[in-house]
């Protein structure tokens, strides 16, 4: 690894050796990515939550689902965005760049969603996942209502609350132990 600073404010250093599984994990990502990703080296303390961590994440992020990988990656950015989590921000708001072709629309979630450029499919999603960051016990049947009317099926409203959920819970791990995103994504698909 090329940065072998502590991605977080707290001094808990990676298993030394990883087991071979998390390290031949960690070389996918050093070979697709181009990095490994900070917050898999903050939970590198301890490889039963490292594990619990990246299998929920990949189950939620990149498993079959009715949402794109872009859908999902523009709910972790709203969600980041509401929270003001610096970590998501930057590694989710490369990822949106990158998937979307369109470095603008990567910007604005950052920034304020309500002002991107969304279909109204898009725009029903995010104003959900807002709903459920800012003021999860309002959603009411007339919420749910809203994004079957654009077209989501009730597993998609499902996939929706959970990938919310999960971003609105990293964004509190990573806000409160300091995590810093890798450099890298800074500059990504700009």
């Amino acid at each position: 690894m090329a940065d072998e600073t502590l991605p977080t404010a707290l001094n808990l250093p990676m298993v030394d050796p990883l087991p071979e599984a998390t390290q031949k994990y960690f070389d996918i990502c050093q070979d697709k990515l181009g990095l490994i990703p900070n917050v898999l080296r903050a939970y590198a303390f301890d490889i039963e939550k490292l594990d619990a961590f990246t299998a929920m994440y990949n189950n939620l992020m990149l498993a079959p689902s009715g949402l794109s990988k872009l859908e999902r990656e523009m709910i972790a950015v709203v969600v980041s965005s509401i929270n003001k989590c610096f970590y998501c921000l930057v590694a989710h708001g490369a990822a949106v760049r990158a998937l979307s072709g369109d470095p603008q629309l990567g910007e604005a979630l950052v920034m304020n969603y309500r002002v991107a450029r969304l279909d109204a499919r898009q725009r029903a999603m995010l104003d959900f996942a807002a709903q459920m960051t800012t003021a999860s016990a309002t959603i009411e049947d007339a919420d749910r209502t809203a994004l079957r009317d654009v077209g989501f099926t009730d597993h998609d409203i499902w996939d929706i609350a959970n990938v919310a959920g999960f971003f609105n819970m990293t964004n509190r791990v990573a806000s409160a132990t300091a995590m810093q995103p890798n450099d890298d994504y800074h500059a990504q698909a700009r």
